[in-house]
């Protein structure tokens, strides 16, 4: 009998094993949320409460430039809030599998490092685009009415390029931070982060050096565009406002090239 070739198929390169331990991360991520249906519940339903909540207590008592229903001027707004939000989760969740000794079970297993990274990223990013769908039929059921066709598309796009990009900060803080404790500390972060940008004022009615720093937030940048995509524009007198479509899928990039390497880094470093 001839011998038998137990080496693995030529076609088997890296990039096969890196998507295969990429999705190995994601399956798992997928499991968890099934076999913790609170969790999920509780990270879904929170957009539905916020769309509600800014909608219905909110919604009479503010102003856009220019008139309009403020209603329109929020979603967008809610939406990119929503997918700012999300990095905290992303953060606690790292933590927990690092405090647990997870983490290092997979540094010790003959897998990619970076797959353990992108497992992750590409887990959130599914989350998010439940996130998105609910929140979508929640303005919907309340009476919001965008304009629909490719504009639609694009700035689902777009609020799912900003989601990807903070995916990543989640990711390096969460290897960052001793605890879940203090990943719920980052909640300090991501409140001013939301509230000093164009979520729910528009940044001319700030006083000036708060409507300045409100601009260049790269979440401004992706909430003027998705408003614009949505077929509810409110221009601004600077620069960036005024090119919100182009800095909404900048912004996103410097964010990827700067905190993906980081975390991947990170995550090479920790201590076996």
């Amino acid at each position: 009998m001839s011998a038998v070739d137990l080496s693995p198929p030529a076609a088997r390169g890296r990039i096969y094993w890196l998507l295969a331990d990429c999705w190995n991360i994601v399956r798992r991520g997928l499991t968890h949320y099934r076999r913790q249906p609170v969790n999920i519940a509780w990270q879904l339903g929170f957009p539905i409460l916020s769309v509600l909540l800014y909608g219905y207590v909110f919604g009479s008592a503010m102003q856009v430039p220019g008139g309009g229903d403020y209603k329109d001027y929020l979603m967008p707004g809610m939406f990119a809030m929503t997918m700012a939000f999300g990095f905290i989760n992303t953060a606690t969740l790292v933590v927990y599998d690092s405090t647990k000794g997870v983490i290092d079970r997979f540094r010790s297993m003959p897998m990619a490092s970076s797959a353990v990274v992108a497992g992750r990223g590409v887990t959130d990013l599914l989350v998010a685009c439940a996130e998105l769908a609910i929140m979508m039929l929640t303005a919907l059921a309340m009476g919001w009415r965008p304009d629909g066709g490719l504009g639609f598309l694009a700035a689902f796009g777009l609020l799912l390029w900003l989601r990807f990009a903070l995916i990543w900060i989640g990711v390096w803080l969460g290897l960052l931070v001793p605890n879940p404790e203090a990943a719920g500390g980052l909640f300090a972060v991501a409140f001013p982060l939301t509230m000093i940008s164009s979520i729910f004022v528009a940044p001319q009615l700030m006083p000036d050096w708060l409507g300045w720093v409100a601009v260049w937030n790269p979440i401004s940048s992706t909430a003027a565009a998705t408003r614009e995509l949505f077929g509810t524009p409110v221009g601004g007198d600077t620069w960036v406002e005024q090119h919100a479509l182009l800095m909404a899928g900048v912004w996103p990039v410097i964010l990827t090239l700067v905190f993906l390497p980081l975390a991947v880094r990170r995550f090479r470093k920790l201590s076996r």
